[in-house]
């Protein structure tokens, strides 16, 4: 299955639940971009309705691939290949649906719980088993996805929080969220070492 992951712009909501258009930060551009070369992500979607916000990621992203950045620093550039911007998260799914007409599975994150959670194992196995389709994990900027698109998705994953008794405090840039997630779905986890032997 070929995954992809979209950096939501709008629709998003602020910290009084009202949804927002956000501005795109160019830390978030190249910093999404490299975790997602590393875990071996198809593409990266930055989804934003906002004109000028789409022409200063391309500008930026071109400047990697072809006025000297792609020399300069060949792996931020090959990282940056991986950027698609994006007007609408609609433009994004019609842009990897499969030839058939069949339209990726929509993974939501929040921060919050949802009724529609699926594990991060079983999703894991899902991803990495499945050979034909594509997903596409969404992540909100702001203060997250709004329910309306959460409710379009067919999984959500459960919020990245600590173990209970570490809790308290559940605040993580979308960068980390990111990086924390896509190395629970594709990451190379050692298995745990057994007991010591006598």
């Amino acid at each position: 299955m070929d995954i992809y992951i979209a950096l939501v712009h709008h629709p998003v909501l602020n910290r009084a639940g009202d949804v927002v258009t956000t501005a795109v930060t160019n830390i978030d551009i190249h910093d999404l971009a490299r975790a997602a070369r590393t875990y071996g992500v198809s593409g990266y979607f930055l989804v934003t309705p906002i004109e000028q916000q789409r022409a200063m990621v391309s500008r930026i992203a071109a400047h990697w691939q072809g006025t000297g950045g792609d020399s300069l620093h060949p792996l931020r550039a090959e990282a940056l290949s991986l950027v698609r911007v994006v007007s609408s998260l609609a433009d994004a799914e019609r842009a990897i649906t499969d030839p058939g007409g069949r339209p990726p599975l929509l993974v939501g994150t929040s921060a919050r719980r949802h009724q529609t959670t699926v594990g991060y194992p079983a999703l894991r196995e899902r991803l990495t088993t499945e050979e034909e389709g594509a997903a596409l994990l969404l992540f909100g900027t702001g203060w997250g996805l709004t329910s309306e698109t959460l409710e379009r998705c067919s999984v959500v994953l459960p919020p990245v929080e600590a173990i209970a008794g570490r809790a308290g405090y559940n605040h993580l840039s979308v960068r980390s969220a990111v990086a924390i997630i896509l190395d629970r779905l594709l990451g190379a986890h050692e298995a745990p070492a057994g007991p010591p032997r006598s």
